[in-house]
């Protein structure tokens, strides 16, 4: 899932632009996430722990599936040079393993005097939310990456 580096500038955007992703969770990607989080909570791990669960079976970190949105804004929108500044996170539902997520980000307001974008972000699985919340980022102008670019029009 290494998605196509695409870079829009904060002119390049437009309340209502939107960019989904989808990804299938592996076991490979929940163990990976607790090697370098170091969560290693058994729900995540342990299919005889998650079993006596409400969930009954392992789930993936929840951090996990917000990191896939870090993956649209750093990669498609707005893309290379955006800056997190701030997220807000809800989680609905469990994620399990083999589950597909489907990541949504959506420019819902544009701070032209800050360059800021405000994005709605929802991750949803076969159609139900399980997670959403909104983004924070400072986009950069297409003046500010390439001055040189910018002058020539």
């Amino acid at each position: 899932m290494m998605p196509e580096l695409r870079v829009l500038y904060f002119e390049d955007l437009s309340v209502g632009l939107s960019e989904t992703l989808s990804k299938t969770i592996a076991t490979s990607d929940v163990v990976g996430f607790a090697e370098i989080t170091g969560d290693r909570n058994p729900i995540h791990l342990s299919e005889h722990f998650a079993a006596r669960t409400p969930f009954g079976t392992r789930i993936a970190h929840g951090l996990y599936t917000a990191g896939l949105i870090s993956a649209v804004l750093g990669t498609r929108l707005p893309g290379p040079g955006a800056v997190y500044i701030s997220q807000s996170l809800n989680f609905r539902a469990p994620v399990r393993i083999g589950d597909t997520v489907d990541v949504t980000v959506e420019v819902a307001e544009l701070v032209p005097e800050r360059r800021r974008a405000r994005l709605t972000c929802t991750c949803s699985v076969n159609g139900e939310t399980v997670l959403d919340g909104e983004a924070l980022v400072k986009v950069p102008t297409k003046a500010e990456s390439d001055p040189l670019a910018a002058r020539k029009g």
